[in-house]
C-alpha cells in the first residue's frame, strides 16, 4: 500500500473507529472490574488458592494484616522439609497481592522450588489505633506461627519484602533478629536522601512542600485516614508520558490482544486502600523526611532502638537501574552509611548481597516475567547457600549457562549464580551525596520540624473540629483516581450501551494490514507525544531540583535552621557501643584461643575457605556438591551447625591467617584414614567452578602438603621404631 491510496485510508479509518469503540468497552470493563474488587472484604489479586492461618484483626491489638499459607497448584511438589518463605506484599496505596500476581511471580519461583509458601496480605481498611509498631508486632506472630508450623525445616523462614514492605521488614529483623531467615528486599527505599542529581526528582518533594505538615492536614481532612490513592497519583505524576498517554496508547493501538493484561494490572494497581494518619505520618516523618532508618534514630515505644546493624540474617537488595522510584543509590546507600569498609561488615558479623537490574522499572521488579525467571528464581533455589555465606557484602552476578561452563548441571534453572566480594566503596560508585547535599536535606528535615510544629500548634484543633467522617468519605470519593474510573463504568448510564457496541465491532472486526502506512503515522505521532511530554517532565524536574537546592543549599538559610555549616557530618553515623565493642573483643580472643581446636570436620571447612579466599567470589555449583556429598554421606551436621563452624573458620583466617592454616596438620591428627577422603572434597567442591585463580591453586597445593603432613609423621616414627 502507499500512503495516498484511498484503500488504506478507508481501511484504516475503520480500523481506528473499532479500536475505538472496543477501547471505551476496555475503560467500561475496567470501572466494573474496580467497583467488583473494592466491593469485596478483602480484595486482593493472587492468582493462587490459600488458606487463612491468622487474622490479625483479631488480635488484642488488632491490624489489618493477615497471614495465609497459598495451596500449590496441581503438578506442584512441596518438600515440608524445606524451609519455609513469607512473602510479605507493599502497603503503599495499592492493594495486595503483587507477589502472586501470576505464575511467573515470586510466589510461582518459591512453589517450583518445593518450598512452602505464606503470604501476608492487608484489607482495604486500617483498624482504629493501627500503627507502624503494631504492625510490626502481629507480623512478629505471623513468623512464629510459621516456625511452629515447620518444627523440622532446616533454618528459620526466608522472608521477601517488596517496596515499602522491605523497610518495615528490615526494622522488624532488626528488632527481633531470632525470627528471620535470609531477608529479601526488592525495590525498597531505605535512604531516602540519596540519589545523584538529575535522576532522582522524587527525594525533593519534602522539601518542596515545606515539609510533612501537609501529610499530617490530610490526615486530618480524612478524619484519621490518609487515602492511598493519593501515593499512588504520586508515583503516576514521575512520568507523566506513561501516565498521560502511553499506557492508554498501548491499549488502543494492541486492542484485541492486551485487554487481559491491562485489565489485570488495573485490578491490582487501581485497587486503593487506606491507611492510619499516625501510620502516614510516622513514614513521612522517621523515612521520607527524616531518613532515620540507615541512622539508627527511630525508637519504638518500648525504648528499642531499631539498629540494622542487629540484623543477624543474610540480606538481599534487589533494586533496578530503571526504577525511578526506589533507585540503587536509595535502596543501597544504607550500607556504606552504616559501614565505612569491609572490615567494620565482617566484624558486625552480617552477610549483605545486592544485585542491580540494568533497565527494569519499579513495578518490573514485582510483576515482570523475566525478573521472575531469572533473579527471583536464583534467589529462591540458591537460599541455603545464601544462609551460608561468610560475613561480608556481595553482589549476586547471574551468568547464562553455555557450553564452555564446567559442570552445568549444578546449577539449577538457565543461570549459573555466584556472589563475589565487594566492599562499600562499590556501592558509593553507583553515586551518593555530597557534603552539601547532605545539609541541604537536614535543612529540610529541620523544616518540617518547624513546619509541622506550628501546623499542630495552630491549625490541627480547627481542622480536625471540622472534618468528619462523611466529608472524608466524600473527598474520597471525589478523588479523581476514583472518580474517573467510576465514571466508566455500567454504573453510567451513557456508558453501559458501550458493551452491545463493542460486541457488535468484535462480530465484524477489521483491522488494519500491518503495512498499512496510516498506522505507521499513528506510531509517528504516538512517539511525538511521548517526546513532548518526556521534555515537559526534564524540564520539570530540573526545575524542582534547582529551586530545592536555591533554597535549602543556602548558607543564610541553614545558619537561620540552626545547622553549622562547617559541619561535616549533620546525620548520625551509628558508632559502635561499648558493650558490643567488649562483645566483639571476647570474640576475638576466643576465636584466638580455639584456632589449634576442633578435629576432621573443621579442618576440612577451614581448608576449603582457605583455598576460595582468593577468588572472592563464591559459586552455586561448589555448594551443589558440598549439598550432595552430605545427603548422601549422612552425618549430624545440620545447616546451622555448617553455618555456624563456616563463620568461625572464616573468622580464625581473618584474625591469623598463617597460624589457622598451620594448625591444620594438628586437627588431623587421629583422621588420618578419613583425611586422604576428605581432602578428596575440598578438591571436588572448590574445582566446581571455573573461577579458579593461580593464587587458590597455590593454597591448594599447600592444603594438600598439610594434610599430608600426619601421614609422613606418622610413618617417619614406624620407621624409627626398633625391631622387637
Amino acid at each position: 500500500m502507499t500512503q495516498w491510496d484511498p484503500g488504506a485510508w478507508q481501511e484504516y479509518l475503520v480500523d481506528a473507529a473499532q479500536r475505538s469503540v472496543l477501547y471505551a468497552d476496555m475503560m467500561r470493563q475496567r470501572g466494573n472490574q474496580y467497583l467488583e474488587h473494592t466491593a469485596q472484604t478483602v480484595p486482593h489479586v493472587l492468582s493462587y488458592k490459600f488458606e487463612p492461618v491468622l487474622d490479625g484483626r483479631t488480635f488484642e491489638q488488632p491490624v489489618n494484616f493477615g497471614l495465609v499459607r497459598i495451596i500449590p497448584p496441581e503438578g506442584v511438589t512441596i518438600d515440608e522439609r524445606a524451609r519455609p518463605f513469607v512473602v510479605i506484599d507493599p502497603r503503599a496505596g495499592h492493594g495486595p497481592g503483587i507477589g502472586g500476581f501470576k505464575a511467573d511471580s515470586e510466589i510461582g519461583v518459591i512453589l517450583e522450588a518445593g518450598h512452602p509458601c505464606y503470604f501476608v496480605g492487608f484489607g482495604p481498611e486500617p483498624e482504629p489505633g493501627q500503627t507502624i509498631e503494631k504492625t510490626l508486632r502481629a507480623q512478629a506472630w505471623f513468623l512464629e506461627a510459621v516456625i511452629e508450623r515447620h518444627p523440622q525445616a532446616q533454618g528459620l523462614p526466608a522472608i521477601i519484602g517488596n517496596c515499602q514492605a522491605g523497610w518495615a521488614l528490615l526494622m522488624l529483623a532488626a528488632v527481633r533478629p531470632e525470627l528471620c531467615g535470609p531477608l529479601i528486599v526488592a525495590g525498597s527505599p531505605l535512604s531516602y536522601w540519596e540519589g545523584v542529581r538529575g535522576a532522582n526528582p522524587m527525594r525533593y518533594t519534602g522539601g518542596l512542600l515545606g515539609g510533612s505538615w501537609l501529610t499530617a492536614l490530610t490526615g486530618d481532612m480524612g478524619n484519621g485516614k490518609f487515602d492511598g490513592a493519593s501515593l499512588v497519583t504520586n508515583f503516576e505524576q514521575l512520568d507523566p508520558a506513561n501516565t498521560l498517554w502511553s499506557k492508554q496508547y498501548n491499549v488502543y493501538s494492541k486492542v484485541d490482544t492486551e485487554g487481559p493484561r491491562f485489565l489485570g494490572f488495573e485490578r491490582w494497581w487501581g485497587g486503593h486502600v487506606l491507611l492510619n494518619a499516625e501510620e502516614m505520618q510516622f513514614i513521612v516523618d522517621q523515612l521520607f523526611v527524616g531518613d532515620n532508618l540507615a541512622s539508627g534514630e527511630i525508637v519504638l515505644s518500648d525504648g528499642m532502638r531499631v539498629d540494622l546493624r542487629n540484623i543477624r540474617s543474610p540480606i538481599i537488595c534487589f533494586c533496578s537501574k530503571g526504577d525511578n522510584i526506589t533507585p540503587p543509590q536509595q535502596a543501597l546507600g544504607w550500607i556504606p552509611h552504616l559501614y565505612d569498609n569491609l572490615d567494620d561488615i565482617r566484624v558486625a558479623g552480617q552477610t549483605i548481597i545486592y544485585a542491580v537490574h540494568e533497565g527494569i522499572g519499579h513495578l518490573g521488579i514485582f510483576v515482570s516475567g523475566s525478573v521472575a525467571k531469572k533473579e527471583h528464581r536464583e534467589f529462591a533455589s540458591n537460599i541455603e547457600l545464601i544462609d551460608c555465606l561468610p560475613p561480608g557484602l556481595y553482589e549476586a552476578v547471574m551468568k547464562r549457562k553455555s557450553g564452555d561452563d564446567m559442570n552445568v548441571d549444578l546449577a539449577s534453572g538457565d543461570f549459573i549464580s555466584r556472589f563475589e566480594m565487594r566492599t562499600p566503596d562499590d556501592i558509593r560508585a553507583l553515586g551518593c551525596n555530597s557534603a552539601e547535599d547532605e545539609r541541604a536535606f537536614a535543612a529540610v528535615a529541620r523544616t518540617s520540624e518547624i513546619t509541622h510544629g506550628l501546623y499542630r500548634t495552630m491549625l490541627q484543633p480547627w481542622v480536625r473540629a471540622m472534618a468528619s467522617e462523611e466529608m472524608a468519605e466524600w473527598m474520597r470519593e471525589m478523588h479523581p483516581a476514583r472518580m474517573g474510573t467510576e465514571m466508566f463504568s455500567d454504573r453510567n448510564p451513557f456508558v453501559a450501551p458501550i458493551a452491545a457496541w463493542a460486541d457488535a465491532v468484535r462480530a465484524d472486526r477489521r483491522p488494519a494490514s500491518a503495512d498499512n502506512p496510516f498506522l505507521a503515522v499513528q506510531e509517528s505521532w504516538s512517539r511525538l507525544i511521548v517526546t513532548g511530554l518526556d521534555a515537559y517532565r526534564d524540564v520539570r524536574d530540573a526545575l524542582q531540583e534547582q529551586m530545592f537546592f536555591s533554597i535549602y543549599g543556602q548558607p543564610l538559610v541553614q545558619a537561620l535552621l540552626g545547622l553549622k555549616v562547617t559541619d561535616g557530618e549533620l546525620r548520625r553515623h551509628p558508632g559502635t557501643v561499648p558493650e558490643h565493642v567488649a562483645f566483639v573483643e571476647r570474640r576475638v580472643e576466643e576465636l584466638r584461643s580455639r584456632i589449634e581446636a576442633g578435629g576432621l570436620r573443621e579442618a576440612g571447612i577451614r581448608a576449603l575457605v582457605y583455598v576460595r579466599m582468593p577468588t572472592e567470589m563464591v559459586d552455586e555449583r561448589g555448594f551443589e556438591i558440598l549439598r550432595r556429598i552430605h545427603e548422601t554421606e549422612g552425618g549430624d551436621l545440620t545447616l546451622e551447625d555448617f553455618k555456624r563452624t563456616l563463620r568461625e573458620q572464616f573468622f580464625m583466617l581473618l584474625l591469623d591467617e598463617r597460624r589457622a592454616v598451620e594448625a591444620l596438620p594438628k586437627l588431623i591428627a587421629g583422621h588420618e584414614a578419613e583425611a586422604r577422603r576428605m581432602l578428596e572434597r575440598v578438591r571436588t567442591v572448590v574445582k566446581a567452578s571455573d573461577t579458579m585463580n593461580e593464587a587458590s591453586e597455590a593454597r591448594l597445593e599447600e592444603v594438600t602438603r598439610l594434610f599430608k603432613a600426619p601421614r609422613s609423621r606418622q610413618r617417619a616414627r614406624s620407621a624409627r621404631k626398633p625391631e622387637a
